[in-house]
């Protein structure tokens, strides 16, 4: 037998897997067809996206792979479009651009699939405004593990008896099944990291675009008046983009974008929706920059849609330095996903530097969407030593965002990498109401074995 292309068996993270063979359906029913041989034959099943992600999910340990690279089929209306599971973000923001509109999600990585957006309930820097791919999402069309094709619309109520689960109080989580009594079908599949159906193509909500926007790069002498920043600018009206960047993010940085202030211990990333001249914005943001003591004179601000592109890509160019500094070193990725009340933020973000400082002092990274109290810290392990450590501070870690009331996904999901993580947040008796929706929609635990459960649900 040839062996996998190793493309299907790793994602961006570094983490690696293995598979038999390969599938690239061009159709639903062809997908559907593959499946009942699977279940016929008792052959494990993995759905494949894009390989942006980052906690294994779409990795394989064992049995199939079925590619979704063949579902591109793609149509802009108003209001909203139909997109294939393998549509790239970029193109569908690309062509609902043409029509004066947006699609509201936007994860950092623009290369990800729609069906990898939607297993992870993918959210991103936009979604302080309006939410994550949760929100979007207006029907699904998914291959069920017994060999039908099922169209679920928004408001399809599922047929049989939901309990409720406990959830975190933030604007984010995307662990596990968020299960509760009446909730339809198209919510349990977004988020189900591709254990409980296959979804190959869906409908999604347009926005129209808004007039004008209003960006700003905005650099700080220390971390205590950026956040002092973010709690006093999150209330502002139109506002759909706070993110941040702790002193090692601009050390990092630096390397790539040396223009960045030498005397900034570190940034917030805004974006206004706006109707007015942008004369009128800049002179009221400049006030607020002077009340929060902020860098003024070398913060950036964008006046054109190429400025906007050009803080876009400082956005997007850390996670990639990131990633590519801790596969250098010969490891796979050590970051946090967590998210807590946007009440606890400034608690949860003492926390990241009290330990980290004290484990990690220079090899960690913060920043993210503090606009929903959810950052990522990442940490940079040079030896396996201390990538061992790591593991256990990211457990640490855990913990505390979960006794402060988090989670610990907001928008990657768990998938084999971090399903260790399921437990600190929800109870015994929880997780065995997730294992009985998985085994009443995937009988022989065939789909996405590993992900989220170990095989056989323990």
């Amino acid at each position: 037998m040839a062996e996998v292309d190793p493309r299907y068996v790793e994602d961006a993270s570094g983490y690696r897997g293995h598979a038999d063979r390969v599938f690239v359906p061009a159709s639903a029913e062809e997908a559907a067809e593959i499946v009942r041989g699977a279940v016929q034959d008792r052959t494990p099943v993995t759905v494949a996206g894009a390989g942006t992600g980052v906690t294994g999910g779409r990795v394989a340990h064992g049995g199939i792979v079925i590619s979704m690279e063949k579902f591109r089929r793609m149509d802009i209306r108003v209001g909203e479009a139909t997109a294939g599971a393998a549509i790239v973000l970029k193109d569908l923001q690309a062509a609902a651009a043409k029509s004066g509109q947006l699609y509201g999600p936007d994860p950092t990585e623009w290369t990800a699939s729609v069906g990898g957006t939607i297993a992870t309930n993918a959210s991103g820097s936009r979604s302080f405004r309006y939410g994550a791919t949760r929100a979007a999402v207006l029907a699904l069309e998914v291959v069920m593990m017994d060999g039908s094709v099922r169209r679920f619309r928004r408001g399809d109520p599922v047929d049989f008896d939901v309990p409720a689960i406990p959830l975190p109080a933030t604007t984010k989580n995307t662990a596990g099944y968020p299960l509760e009594p009446g909730m339809d079908w198209v919510d349990l599949f977004i988020g189900a990291e591709g254990t409980l159906g296959i979804v190959t193509e869906t409908e999604l909500r347009l926005l129209p675009s808004p007039a004008d926007l209003f960006t700003g790069l905005v650099f700080f002498p220390d971390d205590t008046a950026a956040i002092a920043a973010v709690d006093e600018w999150r209330p502002a009206f139109g506002l759909r983009m706070l993110e941040y960047f702790d002193s090692n993010s601009l050390a990092l940085l630096r390397s790539r974008i040396p223009e960045i202030p030498g005397a900034a211990r570190a940034a917030i990333l805004f974006e206004r929706e706006i109707e007015r001249a942008q004369d009128l914005e800049a002179e009221e943001w400049l006030d607020r920059l002077s009340k929060a003591r902020a860098l003024g004179d070398d913060s950036w601000f964008a006046l054109s849609d190429a400025d906007r592109e050009r803080f876009r890509r400082f956005r997007h160019t850390l996670p990639e330095m990131v990633n590519e500094t801790v596969r250098r070193n010969g490891f796979t990725k050590l970051g946090s996903d967590y998210a807590v009340p946007v009440s606890r933020n400034l608690e949860m973000l003492e926390c990241y530097r009290t330990v980290l400082d004290r484990e990690f002092p220079g090899q960690y990274v913060i920043f993210g969407h503090i606009g929903d109290a959810h950052v990522h810290a990442n940490i940079l392990p040079a030896t396996q030593a201390q990538f061992d450590r790591g593991m256990d501070v990211m457990a640490e870690l855990a913990r505390k965002a979960v006794g402060l009331g988090g989670t610990v996904s907001a928008e990657h999901g768990l998938g084999k990498k971090k399903r260790h993580l399921l437990p600190l947040q929800y109870s015994p008796e929880s997780i065995e109401a997730m294992k009985a929706v998985k085994r009443r929609l995937d009988p022989l635990w065939l789909l996405g074995r590993g992900t989220l459960f170990s095989y056989g649900g323990s």
